[in-house]
């Protein structure tokens, strides 16, 4: 009962942004639902903190909206999938993904230096854009000692190019002709946040007609998210090492590890072998695009503007080029291969 309110915030501000992410497919109902949801946060700066009683509040609902209803909506979105497209694509993907996360954590470590920020704000940049920005900062933050404020700088620097990828990407894939599988590898390999990538991902599936780009940006994705585990293994290791102390290895692969990216194979599994009725899976499918959009809502809802400029000028800068090198990158490889 805790998170209804918040819940049902962002299924208000979903629902007319679905309809309208129809009748303008270019933009898109995630897109829609993330600026409508930062305007309501502008105007209503205090929602958030709103109380309806012990401690019932709008952001314990929006905040499981952003996290665990994404999770559940991606999960869904494997009933649109064959398991050997997954495989398929997801092995395909591995080249670029690996010159992204090399790129990313080169340009994190030369700029980060120059610009002489706290080493780790700069190990939490590259790891957020790397991966898979919120996510793998929480991840990794707790791993190399990580003080609050370092976490703070990374997720607002990680999060405003979240929210500039959503917006910027389908124009840039558009302008460059891109087809909706290279917009969908593209997609998934370069853009930081898993909310994002689906984000983006839908709102080119919903002027192209199909499915193909979302698939494809949802599948590279997950791979790339699958990276969290053996990164933050390698910087325990190296964090232990560094202090000389075991016990500093403060790691744990359980807590770490994506299972939903599990569940989300389990369901394309059931798609594949089983052969889901067309009609219940196009449900299923919709129902996870719409829960979507409603953690695009509620990632906007969470937008504090204010905030986002706080830490000043370097650890923008820095996550700037870092989105910039892993953009290009993912770009000129996807030409070459």
């Amino acid at each position: 009962m805790k998170k209804i309110f918040g819940v049902l915030i962002c299924f208000l501000i979903a629902l007319p942004a679905w309809y309208l992410g129809r009748v303008f497919p270019l933009v898109g109902g995630p897109i829609i639902a993330i600026l409508g949801g930062i305007l309501i946060s502008l105007v209503a700066p205090g929602l958030m903190k709103f109380q309806f009683g012990k401690g019932c509040s709008f952001s314990e609902g929006v905040k499981f909206t952003s996290k665990k209803l994404l999770q559940y909506s991606i999960v869904l979105l494997g009933f649109d999938m064959n398991l050997f497209n997954i495989l398929r694509v997801g092995g395909m993907s591995l080249v670029v993904l690996g010159f992204v996360l090399l790129s990313a954590f080169l340009a994190a470590f030369f700029v980060g230096r120059a610009l002489k920020l706290s080493g780790n704000t700069t190990v939490l940049i590259g790891v957020g854009t790397s991966i898979c920005g919120g996510s793998a900062i929480a991840a990794v933050a707790p791993v190399i000692r990580a003080e609050d404020e370092d976490v703070t700088r990374a997720i607002s620097t990680i999060f405003l190019f979240n929210i500039a990828a959503v917006l910027i990407f389908p124009v840039l894939g558009r302008v460059m002709g891109m087809t909706d599988a290279s917009f969908g590898v593209w997609a998934g390999a370069a853009i930081n946040d898993t909310s994002s990538v689906v984000a983006a991902g839908t709102a080119w599936s919903s002027l192209a007609g199909n499915n193909t780009a979302l698939s494809v940006a949802t599948i590279v994705k997950l791979t790339r998210t699958l990276m969290i585990a053996p990164v933050a293994l390698t910087l325990a290791i190296y964090t232990a090492r560094k202090m000389k102390n075991s016990e500093s290895l403060n790691f744990s692969f359980v807590k770490i590890f994506p299972w939903f990216v599990l569940f989300f194979i389990a369901t394309a599994i059931a798609n594949t072998f089983l052969g889901m009725p067309p009609g219940i899976s196009s449900v299923l499918v919709n129902f996870g695009k719409f829960i979507i959009t409603m953690a695009l809502a509620a990632i906007g809802l969470n937008t504090n503007l204010k905030s986002l400029f706080s830490s000043g000028i370097k650890p923008l800068l820095l996550g700037f080029i870092c989105w910039s090198a892993v953009a290009l990158v993912a770009l000129a490889v996807l030409r070459l291969i």
